[in-house]
């Protein structure tokens, strides 16, 4: 029997699930294909299912994407009014998400993707190789920066939430040893954490745990981010790594010296949630 459109979405994104894909990525990919699919049902002007091979017909994709780019989809304002041209960003993760939808539905039809130019948005896929290559690739960085750097840049593609929301979580707003493995947000919302990123967060844990031993004695404060060196003197002596968070502009900083040197172009943080004005 051949699959609805709606099935097929639903078992597309548990199969992204089940091959732990971040949420982040899953969000998006769901709210698109959505989309995609009301789009085409209005089109229609009816209510009877669609099957997953009617819905990736080109036709129809062409239709959804011209009134996509003209903002007729939007379901909320933006700063530039109701009727404001979709983001460019925006535009290319709908082309990328029909095109892996596709490919899992083995269906013929792929888009042109236009190559992503500003950086200003990162579509999940993206967000992912940055996020990966910043866990394995060093370059100028120390080894506990590079740990934090890779570490706050997954929890921020992973839970759509700024470098400035997820600055103040402590060590036991993470829980890598729950079952999945949760992070405690700003209040108390909590996300489960994918594989990739609770590897990545684990590098960084035993990094500060070295700092928090070698320089506070074992005493722990709590903070999860911390400073890799000594900060500057208040008094005779500079304050300790570890006793102080790190500052919300030191972690944007080593994102983007990192960053610049592994792309060879700067990508802030925020690049990483992919457009949230979609």
């Amino acid at each position: 029997m051949t699959p609805t459109a709606l099935s097929a979405i639903d078992a597309f994104l548990q199969h992204l699930d089940a091959r732990e894909f971040a949420f982040e990525t899953r969000r998006v990919r769901g709210t698109f294909l959505t989309e995609y699919l009301e789009h085409a049902q209005n089109a229609a002007g009816t209510t009877a299912p669609l099957g997953a091979a009617e819905l990736m017909e080109l036709p129809r994709a062409h239709a959804w994407l011209e009134d996509a780019a003209a903002g007729r989809t939007r379901r909320r304002n933006t700063l530039s009014g109701p009727n404001a041209r979709s983001a460019a960003a925006s535009d290319r993760v709908r082309l990328v998400t029909y095109n892996v939808f596709a490919d899992y539905l083995g269906t013929p039809w792929r888009l042109d993707v236009p190559p992503n130019t500003t950086g200003e948005h990162l579509g999940p896929e993206e967000a992912d190789e940055l996020v990966h290559r910043l866990s394995v690739e060093r370059r100028g960085a120390t080894a506990p920066v590079a740990a934090r750097t890779a570490a706050l840049a997954a929890l921020v593609a992973e839970t759509g939430r700024t470098v400035a929301e997820l600055a103040p979580l402590h060590t036991d707003d993470v829980q890598l040893g729950h079952r999945p493995p949760r992070i405690l947000l700003a209040a108390k919302l909590t996300h489960n954490l994918s594989a990739p990123t609770v590897r990545i967060l684990r590098r960084w844990m035993r990094q500060r745990a070295g700092i928090i031993a070698s320089a506070l004695q074992g005493t722990d404060p709590g903070h999860l981010w911390i400073p890799t060196q000594p900060g500057r003197p208040r008094g005779e002596q500079p304050a300790p790594p570890g006793l102080a968070p790190a500052a919300v502009r030191t972690l944007h900083s080593a994102h983007r010296r990192l960053v610049l040197d592994l792309l060879g172009r700067p990508v802030r943080p925020g690049a990483l949630r992919g457009d949230q004005d979609s």
